[in-house]
């Protein structure tokens, strides 16, 4: 099935990067200090089980904004948001009762968030997403950069309302 409309997008923005590298040095830095050279780091510091703990927590959560990323395709058939490594869904123009490609605002940070008006919003960066609005009465919203080439797209797929 040829595909009308793809993306892919990730977590870019070069401030979030700044502060998860200013994260990620004060482990390196703890254990550097206190399991290299012996000193212990801070007023109270942690053991070096928990500073341990704590830097593979830190690097996790790193890697975690690394990997992360938000696929969306459109086809004939329907709409696939695969929104790595959390969640993959697929719905078909035959479940959709309507789309809109909206700004939503800012709805409390980026990732996945529940219990917005547009139901479960999934965004990486950015306030454009395609509100889809399924006939059993579930809503999600899928982010977008390219909010001018999804509406184009959108509105030629075969959805009996398309707001």
């Amino acid at each position: 099935m040829k595909t009308e409309f793809k993306e892919e997008q990730k977590f870019t923005q070069w401030w979030l990067w700044l502060i998860l590298i200013s994260i990620g040095i004060l482990p390196i830095f703890g254990i550097y200090k206190q399991l290299i050279l012996g000193e212990q780091s801070g007023d109270k510091p942690m053991s070096d089980l928990g500073l341990i703990i704590f830097s593979v927590f830190v690097f996790a959560l790193i890697g975690l904004f690394l990997i992360m990323k938000l696929k969306t395709s459109i086809d004939k058939n329907g709409i696939q948001m695969d929104f790595f490594p959390f969640t993959k869904k697929r719905v078909e123009w035959t479940e959709i009762k309507n789309t809109k490609v909206v700004n939503y605002g800012f709805v409390g940070g980026w990732g996945i968030r529940l219990w917005t008006k547009y139901g479960t919003v999934y965004n990486m960066k950015g306030n454009n997403g395609l509100a889809i609005e399924l006939k059993n009465g579930k809503k999600f919203l899928i982010g977008t950069q390219k909010e001018t080439e999804l509406n184009n797209v959108v509105k030629k797929m075969p959805v009996a309302n398309n707001v």
